[in-house]
């Protein structure tokens, strides 16, 4: 009875070590993190990639191919860094409101409320790339991890360099030309800035503007900015005009305009 109980004492303890071990590793890789050596892909973009055929993720924008697998931009882009949107609200200890990252809705039916949670993520190597996704769930964990996934098959290439008359630098700190975005009633324009003006615009979307590689802009915001999600889109909108634009050459050297990573 009593080495029963030993190994019955030593195996839970075993157990419990390697659950501790398996959090500490995931914690050190991040959320939505993936192993790409048990990675078997599914589209040709996917096997080309693990093969090593593809070794630059600009190899993939230069041709406009899609991404479909999200462990396409792990292997590609492993310095990646994510950051959640405050699009939620829940109650304070004093009465009012406090943001969260959650954004809860509740379903009635016969069985009683079904509620279900949505997060808004953002990807980027604070070097050109961004991306922006969102995932709902009936609990917030998977919720997280659907909108990290989408994010990084949401992954856009931004230009930056410096269109502002005050500075004239030819340094990408900046956007080359003013950019508009709408999502809702929602109206963002997002202008040039010099040097050293840091990031003139509203905190949720300066999370966005940092991980893609941008540090000076001005902004001017109208319509119902409190809806977070509607603002954080329609600055995704306005960040996806830079790749759409097309800039003549001498335009490039004059501003110094840097499509992706800054080499």
């Amino acid at each position: 009875m009593v080495r029963d109980l030993v190994k019955e004492v030593v195996q839970e303890a075993v157990e419990v070590k390697t659950v501790e071990i398996s959090k500490q590793k995931e914690e050190k890789r991040g959320p939505g993190a993936v192993n790409l050596e048990n990675w078997s892909p599914k589209t040709e973009l996917g096997r080309k990639v693990k093969a090593g055929e593809i070794a630059d993720i600009a190899q993939i924008f230069d041709k406009c191919l899609t991404i479909l697998e999200s462990e396409i931009v792990d292997a590609l882009l492993p310095n990646t860094e994510t950051a959640l949107v405050m699009v939620g609200q829940s109650r304070g200890k004093f009465g009012g409101g406090k943001r969260t990252i959650w954004r809860q809705t509740q379903k009635k039916t016969c069985e009683g409320n079904k509620p279900k949670f949505t997060a808004v993520a953002l990807i980027g190597n604070k070097d050109g790339y961004v991306g922006l996704g969102v995932g709902s769930a009936r609990e917030t964990m998977p919720s997280r991890d659907k909108a990290i996934r989408q994010a990084k098959l949401n992954l856009i290439r931004i230009k930056r360099g410096c269109g502002s008359w005050e500075c004239s630098c030819s340094g990408p700190h900046s956007i080359p030309f003013k950019v508009k975005g709408r999502c809702g009633s929602v109206r963002l324009v997002i202008m040039p800035a010099p040097k050293g003006s840091s990031l003139r615009i509203e905190k949720e979307c300066q999370k966005m503007l940092m991980l893609a590689g941008i540090k000076d802009v001005y902004s001017k915001t109208r319509g119902q900015t409190v809806t977070k999600m509607n603002l954080i889109k329609a600055c995704f909108s306005a960040l996806k005009q830079l790749t759409s634009v097309r800039v003549l050459p001498d335009y490039i050297k004059k501003f110094g305009i840097v499509e992706g990573r800054n080499v």
